[in-house]
């Protein structure tokens, strides 16, 4: 069984103590689902699996949507930090290499932040071997294959209602000045990217 991973914190600067806990309790939502959902693929009858209608067919989408929304969450709550930080030599590097400068990926950053309706992505593309901004609009639409997660925003409306009401684009920023790059660079290093 899934457990959910404790926040590091319960109040940021940009998002509220409320915001946070709410935020959280639907993240374990997914964690409940994801585990209920596996606990009915032990019984499903995989003699009646067919790509149209069956019990498996639904199974399945259910722990993908469940399970990416589990990992993308727990990177975004991993991506927001208190502290000033940076991005290391090597991300920096990689940074401008594929946007031209950091103002650039900012820019873009938030930009994608306004055109999806769930996730902004900076991964890095295993097989382009470059950095790239991904958006998705549902945890199991939009996902690229071969690729490390660095940087996640949630931009479903949960994200920064309570706190921004419809002001996405102010959230974003907020975000974009407090990202936790140690946590960016930590992943870049354990993929060994330069």
């Amino acid at each position: 069984m899934m457990q959910a991973k404790q926040l590091k914190y319960n109040k940021l600067s940009f998002i509220s103590e409320k915001q946070l806990a709410e935020h959280y309790i639907l993240y374990n939502g997914y964690i409940n689902k994801l585990n209920e959902t596996r606990e009915k693929m032990r019984n499903a009858d995989l003699k009646l699996a067919n790509a149209t209608l069956s019990e498996l067919r639904s199974l399945k989408k259910s722990e993908t949507f469940a399970l990416n929304g589990i990992k993308l969450h727990e990177h975004y709550f991993e991506n927001m930090g208190e502290n000033k930080t940076q991005p290391n030599n090597d991300v920096f590097k990689l940074i401008n290499e594929a946007f031209g400068s950091y103002q650039s990926f900012k820019e873009e950053f938030a930009a994608t932040a306004l055109a999806v309706r769930g996730w902004v992505i900076l991964a890095y593309d295993l097989d382009e071997k470059k950095l790239r901004i991904f958006g998705s609009d549902s945890h199991d639409n939009g996902v690229v294959w071969n690729c490390v997660l660095l940087l996640i925003l949630d931009v479903y409306e949960h994200a920064y209602f309570m706190d921004y009401g419809t002001g996405r684009k102010k959230y974003a920023e907020a975000f974009i000045e407090s990202i936790n790059w140690d946590a960016v660079n930590e992943v870049a290093k354990k993929h060994n990217l330069k």
